[in-house]
């Protein structure tokens, strides 16, 4: 697996994550349909046109599970236990179709677990930015870890 362990893991460390998603329409309203969404700001482009937005906005759950899907491989793959929580999620900045999200990691705070042998929570922010270098979402989680195998 290509996942980091509780170990490889430091405070302050960044995690520049190489995998980029360009945000489609077509994603856009398959995820708003799916999740019975209906907000008219994503669906209908009649209605955003006429906002200060002129277009519609792509969900931001959608681009939460896309900015925690682009760091899966470098971060999390076989080597989490389970998503613990996620504290905070901000949105500074809308995404369109045709923006491509780019995210980063940086490590806020690891301890072993109390409760789990082997295990510890890692608490993390990441940030997605737009092509342009835009942050258009921060989100902060935390995720129990295992320790590297011992041998």
């Amino acid at each position: 697996m290509t996942g980091k362990y509780f170990e490889e893991l430091e405070v302050g460390q960044v995690i520049r994550h190489t995998l980029g998603r360009t945000l489609t329409e077509t994603d856009n309203v398959l995820f708003s349909s799916m999740t019975m969404n209906t907000q008219p700001l994503h669906i209908n482009a009649d209605y955003a046109a006429k906002t200060e937005f002129g277009r519609c906005l792509i969900n931001g759950i959608f681009t939460l599970g896309v900015v925690v899907g682009i760091t899966v491989t470098e971060l999390t793959a076989g080597t989490i236990v389970a998503n613990l929580g996620y504290e905070t999620i901000k949105h500074p900045h809308p995404m369109f179709a045709g923006d491509t999200l780019y995210v980063e990691t940086e490590i806020l705070d690891k301890r072993e677990s109390k409760s789990r042998p082997n295990t510890g929570v890692i608490t993390m922010k990441h940030q997605g930015r737009n092509q342009d270098g835009v942050i258009c979402i921060e989100v902060t989680r935390s995720a129990l870890f295992l320790f590297r195998p011992q041998s």
